[in-house]
């Protein structure tokens, strides 16, 4: 019985503090919590980025596949060829996104390019989304060189069809 009432009165005992460790654990803490804090604005910041250019590919697969089928609307057409909006590539791509999302494709960062050396049926048809994400976090943007990432999203496509448009409309 001696020995368990001197052990709690051991147990209960504290240590007094150094006069050198006083507040020692804040400061610990405080360079911790700043670290922390830009290491979670980081990956915060290459996950928005890593969305956006999924956004991007989901753009580029938008507008391959419509020109596929329609390879004669790679740009919007003049009045009766069937290519107004929203029967041409670039608006396809434009308006994949959800508005009010990460990536605005009406921005004049992005730049939509379609790449068809022949428009017939089984040759490939590339599109080709390329948008100027801005970093948030200084940091991230040291290590990359720059505030600034090229995201590049490219989509293929097998040409289908050509439609007939020697008559109006075309389809």
């Amino acid at each position: 019985m001696h020995n368990a009432q001197h052990l709690r009165h051991a147990l209960s005992r504290r240590r007094p503090a150094r006069r050198g460790e006083r507040g020692q654990g804040l400061v610990e803490f405080s360079l911790m919590v700043v670290f922390l804090s830009i290491l979670l604005m980081g990956v915060l910041d290459l996950g928005r980025a890593y969305f956006s250019y999924l956004a991007l590919k989901d753009a580029a697969q938008e507008g391959a596949y419509f020109g596929s089928a329609f390879p004669q609307c790679q740009v919007q057409g003049t009045a009766g060829n069937g290519c107004d909006d929203p029967n041409n590539i670039p608006y396809r791509v434009k308006h994949s996104a959800p508005q009010g999302s990460l990536v605005n494709m009406n921005d004049l960062n992005a730049l939509i390019v379609t790449d068809a050396p022949v428009v017939a049926a089984g040759q490939v048809l590339t599109v080709t989304v390329s948008y100027q994400y801005q970093l948030l976090t200084p940091l991230v943007g040291a290590i990359v060189n720059g505030q600034t990432l090229t995201l590049t999203a490219r989509s293929s496509a097998v040409i289908v069809r050509v439609p007939d448009c020697t008559q109006k409309p075309c389809s």
